[in-house]
């Protein structure tokens, strides 16, 4: 448990009130940091409970452009792999996968239970859209109707296109969201006006991009993006979440490290 509140309301009430005001500060501060862990504790989601809509979800993308490649079956098998499912839940998985890839399947109550099961915890969303994201691009730089549901998805576990935009970069993956004018969610347009999926970009992940800021941010902006992500896509926060996911973030967490790392580098601040 945190006990930020309790050290804060301490220090004030030692400056209004010296020894006797710490305490009640204290006192007052542990109350507040009760509340908030019972908050967290409530909205911690139950292992293995995103299992079925997570694989239902998947094969719903790998189906979204008409056909189920061998990559994304090799995905999908390996992820139950890297996720250690026992035989009931792997069993699970793969009605799951089967049910998604159905002609017509609709994959907005698959997103709402995904969405329950993420709760208040963002930091589990983060790992959740990481799967996600493997499956959209298994076959390379991903078709319109891929990128709808990947959309879709953030947009109920409230991921902002920046953020998802950071996520595609960290997989070497770039596209311009906002060229060529108007667009409806789940759309990513070129200037010419027509759609523009995401590219694997040569040089590697764009530093800027995985941290979700431009270039001409200042020094100190770039300092405050690098300290929020780092706390969301820390490991530690991740609980009783299954080991893969786990090393999905600190995956992610080391990408965070090195783009901010160059950005020094090239700025030239500690």
């Amino acid at each position: 448990m945190s006990y930020t509140y309790t050290l804060w309301f301490a220090f004030f009430g030692l400056l209004i009130g010296h020894l006797p005001g710490a305490i009640t500060g204290a006192v007052i501060g542990f109350i507040f940091d009760n509340l908030r862990y019972g908050q967290r504790k409530r909205a911690t989601p139950e292992a293995g409970g995103f299992v079925g809509p997570l694989f239902t979800l998947l094969g719903a993308v790998s189906k979204s452009d008409g056909r189920v490649s061998e990559q994304e079956i090799a995905v999908a098998e390996r992820l139950m792999t890297r996720m250690n499912l026992d035989a009931e839940l792997r069993k699970q998985a793969v009605v799951s996968f089967n049910v998604g890839k159905q002609p017509e399947f609709d994959v907005s109550q698959t997103i709402i239970a995904l969405r329950n099961w993420v709760g208040l915890r963002r930091d589990h969303a983060f790992p959740v859209l990481d799967v996600v994201i493997e499956t959209v691009l298994a076959e390379g730089n991903p078709p319109p109707e891929k990128m709808a549901i990947l959309h879709q998805l953030a947009f109920a576990l409230r991921v902002s296109e920046m953020e998802l935009m950071a996520l595609m970069a960290m997989k070497g993956y770039a596209w311009n969201a906002g060229a060529g004018g108007s667009r409806s969610r789940g759309q990513a347009y070129g200037t010419g006006g027509g759609y523009a999926p995401p590219q694997r970009t040569a040089q590697g992940p764009d530093p800027y991009a995985v941290l979700g800021i431009d270039r001409n941010t200042d020094d100190r902006a770039v300092k405050r993006a690098y300290r929020k992500l780092i706390s969301e896509h820390h490991p530690d926060r991740l609980g009783d979440l299954p080991e893969d996911m786990r090393k999905r973030a600190e995956s992610r967490a080391s990408e965070i490290n090195a783009a901010y790392d160059r950005i020094k580098e090239m700025r030239g601040f500690k």
